[in-house]
């Protein structure tokens, strides 16, 4: 699995050896962290391919990875297995790639730490399935008569 990298400015996708080999890139993937348009987390990251592989490796089911060219852009793909959950990062049309598809376990502390300062913090699934807490109603103060 690749490692993210993320820092005030940017966010790196780091690449082991046998990663570079695979998806013929000779450096890490490394984009602005202003670029990031979207975070999507999903259990099936093969449904996220769109496009034709040039350059990169594709063996169906077992690994995908490079750039995949669409109408849409380029993509850059790091896709292990069937059963790895993963990250999905669009990206502005500014960026070198138009969407990150990335095997990773750490896509929900991705999401976490790409958050801005006063947004709404996002919560685990556990967190969100346990009871909705409820809110007594106040009642209004009756004004005071002279």
């Amino acid at each position: 699995m690749v490692t993210l990298l993320l820092d005030s400015a940017n966010l790196e996708v780091g690449l082991s050896a046998s990663e570079r080999l695979v998806s013929l890139q000779k450096q890490n993937v490394r984009v602005r962290r202003s670029d990031i348009t979207k975070v999507q987390l999903t259990d099936d990251l093969w449904t996220w391919l769109r496009g034709v592989r040039s350059p990169g490796t594709f063996v169906p089911g077992v690994v995908a990875a490079g750039t995949w060219r669409s109408v849409a852009g380029a993509d850059f793909v790091i896709v292990r297995g069937r059963e790895k959950p993963g990250v999905v990062i669009d990206l502005t049309h500014d960026a070198p790639f138009q969407r990150l598809v990335l095997s990773t376990q750490h896509g929900l502390a991705l999401v976490k730490a790409l958050r801005l300062d006063g947004e709404v913090e996002l919560n685990d699934v556990v967190t969100l399935t346990s009871p909705i807490p409820t809110v007594k109603p106040q009642h209004a103060a009756k004004p005071a008569t002279a």
